[in-house]
């Protein structure tokens, strides 16, 4: 596998564990449940967003929206990742966004330039009264003035090292450490 190994950070019950844990972090923001939404940047994003709505709405009266982002037209590297990228569906069916707090969702926290999209993207849609960024995990090396307003774990990899988000198709999420 090309000399990189694979290290487990989170295995999927742990993960699940970690998004209740960032549930119950954001719990205390959220006076009034019709104000706020919950938007996830495809495709980790997207994953820790829909646990995340699950773990929020058990504990609120009345449910949070979700949406889902795709924010390949929006990224500063588009030129650098071929001629014919993947492109996902944008999701925010009834979801408007005009004046209400999202809490933008995505995995883990980098450079900051995937956020960055992500606020353009959503930006496309309505302008938020207010947003707030949720991850599951910040592994520092931001090339952006982007923090998160919520975070479960800072973790401290080598530049060069990769953290991802792996799911099945039982919806189970194993977070990994690709490192040499």
């Amino acid at each position: 596998m090309n000399g990189h190994q694979n290290k487990i950070i989170f295995t999927p019950d742990q993960t699940r564990q970690a998004i209740a844990e960032l549930a119950e972090t954001i719990l205390p923001s959220i006076t009034d449940p019709t104000q706020w939404c919950i938007v996830g940047i495809r495709r980790g994003g997207a994953l820790v967003a829909q646990q995340l709505q699950a773990s929020l709405n058990a504990k609120l009266t009345g449910s949070l929206p979700i949406g889902f982002l795709d924010i390949t037209f929006y990224r500063d590297d588009l030129s650098t990742i071929g001629p014919h990228p993947v492109v996902g569906n944008t999701e925010l069916g009834m979801l408007d966004v005009e004046e209400k707090n999202v809490i933008l969702v995505d995995d883990v926290l980098y450079s900051g330039r995937t956020v960055r999209a992500g606020l353009d993207a959503l930006f496309e849609y309505g302008r938020p009264h207010l947003v707030k960024l949720a991850v599951l995990v910040d592994r520092g090396y931001r090339q952006l003035p982007i923090q998160p307003d919520y975070c479960h774990m800072q973790f401290t990899t080598k530049h060069q090292d990769n953290v991802k988000l792996l799911h099945d198709d039982e919806s189970a999420l194993t977070l990994v450490h690709l490192h040499d």
